[in-house]
């Protein structure tokens, strides 16, 4: 799970400050106001660690990765490539790892459940470059210093006077080549040093932790008639739903059940997600059917009355559609994952977008995922208070909600204080609009609207 993340130089933001992230995290605010880019700084790192390319610091996305960032100087913060784009992330591993000393095998070096990464990438004349990289452990920071000219030097050395230090094979200092991508450091590390070889270890913990992370996008695939499932067993459900068919009938093939917590019977994914769809007041029943033996071809089929007909999605409303993702993506993914969506409740029903924070809640607590989410919806905000206020979720420890606008050319982010009934004490003005005004207004309109009667009459 994600714990913090502080970005410098990244498109609208110079600096976010230290944020907070908890099993639920929410970004709320106006468009344009920087919240995208928060869950895109995320989607770069991601694509990056997923890129066959080690040799790429950064990798900004084509029009087939998560995230399209176009050139280097479009996602720096005024286009200042010198200073470039500076991160420093925290998460919680999904098991302690114990490092002991090469050297001294029986003296342990660390064991922490918590990591940190950090790195710093600018643009010279030969492309982009690595400025300083590494991981912090407790209050010890490893990793890579660019030379002013060319090379890296490891650190900590034997110089900076700490407990623990790189010591040299012995043998001429050969400068380091640059790491490998924005997080790795290259093989000549573990040559040139006698107690590296454990750096591998925290590049290891920082692949699983972007191998676990998982996307859906604001703008989702438009339902189909027919499915065509050739048998594949996909790691999601697609940035735009593309893969929900998959996903549903790859683990009704495998035989996999979701746990829905303690007294509660297994169910399949298809199962969960017709519950999920049905609390939601959506429809009343859904399935997968095969639209005809031996054949590949499959059509989702909803009843939206109990008792009435089972139809093809594609002949009830839109909203369908485009929550079934959503719900298939927080039950489809490995335990323990974080889920990024942005603007999950889009094109849904003020109702449904409510009952959607429900649906969250219940996988975060059932699944133990994290959740992500980008979103202008107050309905679903709204629900959220309420479960804090009824005590189904803890807003200390298990809720951090952010209210993300500008301030001149920059973007500026501020931390709701919520109470033990997630009651918000510092709420934005205008955070959701000015529902007083729009009352106020009417009000004025219709006695306009009298006197104008009455003086006609």
């Amino acid at each position: 799970m994600i714990t913090d993340l502080h970005l410098r130089g990244f498109k609208g933001w110079a600096d976010t400050g230290p944020l907070k992230f908890a099993r639920i995290t929410g970004f709320f605010g106006p468009n344009s106001s920087g919240k995208s880019a928060l869950i895109q700084a995320l989607l770069m790192l991601k694509q990056t660690a997923d890129s066959p390319d080690r040799n790429l610091p950064l990798f900004l996305g084509d029009d087939r990765s998560l995230v399209e960032l176009g050139g280097f100087h479009e996602v720096t913060h005024r286009h200042d490539t010198e200073r470039g784009i500076e991160w420093d992330i925290s998460w919680r591993l999904p098991k302690q790892i114990t490092i002991t000393d090469p050297t001294v095998p029986s003296r342990t070096l660390f064991s922490t459940e918590q990591l940190s990464q950090f790195a710093r990438v600018t643009q010279g004349g030969a492309g982009l470059r690595v400025e300083r990289m590494g991981y912090r452990i407790d209050n010890l920071e490893l990793g890579m210093q660019a030379r002013e000219k060319q090379g890296y030097d490891l650190f900590p050395s034997r110089a900076e006077g700490r407990d623990f230090h790189f010591v040299r094979t012995r043998g001429r200092a050969w400068p380091l080549p640059p790491p490998t991508k924005c997080y790795g450091f290259p093989p000549e590390v573990r040559a040139y040093y006698q107690n590296a070889q454990f750096l591998a270890d925290l590049e290891l913990a920082a692949e699983h932790l972007w191998g676990r992370v998982f996307y859906l996008g604001p703008l989702r695939e438009y339902p189909r008639r027919h499915y065509i499932w050739a048998g594949g067993e996909p790691l999601d459900v697609g940035r735009r739903g593309e893969r929900v068919t998959d996903a549903l009938l790859s683990s009704r093939a495998r035989g996999k059940y979701i746990s829905p917590g303690p007294r509660r019977h297994r169910r399949t994914l298809e199962e969960q997600v017709a519950s999920s769809l049905a609390d939601l007041g959506i429809v009343h029943k859904f399935e997968i059917e095969s639209v005809a033996e031996d054949v590949q071809i499959y059509r989702m089929m909803l009843q939206t009355d109990n008792g009435g007909p089972l139809v093809p999605v594609t002949d009830v409303g839109f909203g369908v559609s485009q929550v079934l993702p959503v719900i298939t993506l927080c039950y489809y993914v490995p335990e323990g994952s974080v889920v990024i969506l942005e603007q999950p409740e889009i094109h849904l029903h003020p109702a449904v977008q409510a009952g959607l924070a429900d649906v969250l809640i219940d996988a975060v607590k059932t699944r133990r995922i994290q959740v992500i989410l980008e979103s202008h919806s107050e309905h679903l905000l709204r629900r959220l208070q309420r479960r804090m206020a009824e005590g189904k979720i803890d807003p200390e420890q298990e809720v951090a909600l952010y209210f993300v606008h500008r301030t001149g050319r920059a973007s500026d982010i501020q931390r709701l204080l919520l109470d033990l009934f997630g009651r918000i004490s510092n709420w934005p003005p205008g955070f959701f609009g000015d529902d007083l005004g729009e009352v106020l207004a009417t009000q004025a309109a219709i006695l306009r609207q009298k006197g104008a009667d009455a003086q006609g009459g």
